[in-house]
């Protein structure tokens, strides 16, 4: 598996956290930024890593900014995304079982580092489950063909 990661100023501290979690579980990982203090416009940040996954060149994808909410918001204007703003573990387990997230977004000023890497952890080993949750999976998809989305 491959991750591409980004925060913008807001999600700096929990980014660094998060590639700590996925060098201990050896998942190959990509930081796309940002590096910096100073106020960014998360956008910039979130939709680089949105293509990545559209286009298969990363499995998966993680956003963090202040509250994961414009982060999540930005992603999901790529289509083909399914990003999921998560706050606890059981969040994390449920949004990949059920609906096949490819993109994770969370919060910085909203949880600490400890559960960020109990969130991350879940969400990377948890597999989709398909079944039932495939065919409403595919309704999003289909709905997405058939709009105007790039």
């Amino acid at each position: 598996m491959k991750v591409a990661i980004s925060c913008d100023h807001g999600g700096l501290v929990l980014k660094e956290e998060v590639k700590k979690v996925m060098e201990e579980l050896q998942i190959d990982f990509v930081d796309l930024g940002c590096d910096c203090n100073g106020s960014v416009d998360y956008p910039d940040y979130a939709i680089p890593v949105a293509e990545q996954v559209r286009d298969g060149k990363v499995d998966r994808g993680i956003l963090i900014c202040g509250t994961g909410i414009g982060m999540s918001i930005a992603a999901n204007k790529v289509k083909g995304i399914r990003c999921a703003l998560v706050h606890d573990v059981f969040s994390a387990k449920a949004t990949r079982l059920h609906n096949n997230s490819n993109v994770l977004a969370m919060g910085e000023r909203v949880i600490g580092p400890g559960l960020a890497s109990e969130i991350v952890k879940a969400w990377l080993l948890t597999e989709f489950e398909g079944g039932r949750h495939l065919n409403r999976v595919n309704k999003l998809v289909e709905y997405e063909e058939n709009t105007i989305l790039r």
